[in-house]
């Protein structure tokens, strides 16, 4: 691993989103409210935008003021999480637009693609976005750059006094 500078990166408020996206993609499913899904396309596309947890305003409005939820800031890259948020918008918007356009299967299936994967990372410490993000660092693609934490497996969360 090279020598980088880390930033603070709060995984309390990664997890909460993905509580969220997990939460409302299956509320959306098992109500049929394909706008549901689309809200949550939507939010996270904004997220992206402004480089934050599309629902971290959940977080840090609400859950963490009142103690409800800790914090979790860790040294870690921001890029591969903003990434992974943006490869999610990506799947929920080709799936809410196949779910307005009738090809439910195709639309739910890539919502669920999204369910799996938050929860992979919300309950399991694992992102997939991260990973193929630090695989495309690999492959020198231009704009990817950073590399995991010292002594972190791509994709898995940092432990804590992780250091590069």
């Amino acid at each position: 691993m090279t020598s980088q500078t880390l930033q603070k990166v709060d995984h309390s408020a990664l997890k909460t989103n993905q509580l969220i996206i997990i939460s409302l993609n299956i509320l959306a499913f098992v109500l049929n409210l394909p706008i549901l899904a689309a809200v949550v396309a939507l939010t996270m596309g904004l997220g992206s935008l402004v480089g934050k947890p599309g629902f971290g305003v959940v977080y840090t409005r609400l859950l963490k003021p009142r103690g409800w939820m800790k914090s979790d800031v860790l040294d870690d890259n921001p890029e591969p999480h903003r990434f992974a948020q943006f490869v999610g918008f990506l799947f929920m918007t080709v799936g809410s637009a196949a779910l307005f356009l009738g090809l439910a299967l195709l639309g739910w299936t890539l919502v669920w693609i999204v369910v799996a994967l938050a929860a992979l990372n919300a309950f399991g410490g694992f992102c997939v976005g991260c990973a193929m993000y630090y695989w495309l660092v690999q492959l020198k693609v231009p704009g990817f750059v950073k590399q995991p934490p010292a002594n972190t497996f791509p994709g898995m969360k940092p432990k804590a006094g992780a250091v590069a």
